[in-house]
């Protein structure tokens, strides 16, 4: 299975004027475990194309690379996987078009989602918004995150790797893994970034820093 600890999600439109291909190349120097292919405002062939090229970049650096929501893309491109969220295939039938070996996602914010994706096959989740973010349109500004408390239910709840997404950054990412997550999914904390590399390296210390607390604490996960 993947490093967890830190996964990156494109977003060319949010990199400050850089192509994705630069800040994936800066996030695998800084220490990048998983790199997903989100690119929500590219036609599907221009994801294919751009595929391509960061594919190659994981593959040479033994990155994961994961598909957002089209498994017929990570199919064409040969992807680790897919990440799934609740309009896209459910998880059974994203297997059996991917294979066994296959990393399958899916995007959850409750325990009983949670329990319902592990039950259905899923290998990782990826739980929130844990903190309000502004790189979705579709969250209610109301809606503030469902917060470290929820990544800890759901960490007791299930026994597969999780992921806390959502308005995450180095400085409060070590309370997320403290929390129980595996690691922390981020688009602008490392694609914003002046030194996007270094913004992987200090979200890695983060996390560390956080499952350490974890470890050490009076409750182990």
């Amino acid at each position: 299975m993947p490093d967890w600890s830190v996964y990156l999600v494109t977003g060319e439109s949010l990199s400050a004027g850089r192509t994705t291909r630069e800040i994936v190349a800066a996030a695998i120097e800084g220490g990048v475990g998983v790199v997903q292919l989100r690119e929500k405002d590219r036609t599907v062939r221009e994801r294919y194309e751009m595929g391509r090229e960061i594919r190659a970049q994981c593959r040479e650096a033994g990155v994961a690379f994961v598909v957002n929501d089209r498994v017929d893309l990570a199919r064409a491109l040969d992807a680790d996987g897919v990440h799934l969220g609740d309009d896209d295939l459910p998880v059974p039938v994203a297997r059996e078009l991917l294979g066994a070996e296959a990393v399958i996602g899916r995007s959850v914010s409750t325990v009983e989602a949670a329990e319902a994706a592990a039950d259905a096959g899923a290998d990782y989740l990826g739980v929130g918004t844990v903190y309000r973010t502004q790189s979705k349109d579709d969250i209610p500004e109301a809606d503030h995150g469902v917060g470290p408390e929820r990544v800890a239910e759901i960490a007791d709840a299930v026994d597969i790797p999780l992921v806390g997404i959502g308005g995450i950054t180095a400085e409060n990412a070590g309370e997320v893994a403290a929390a129980g997550a595996d690691g922390v999914a981020v688009i602008t904390a490392i694609t914003r970034a002046d030194d996007p590399g270094a913004a992987t390296a200090s979200l890695g210390e983060a996390v560390a820093e956080g499952k350490r607390e974890r470890t050490s604490g009076p409750s182990q996960r």
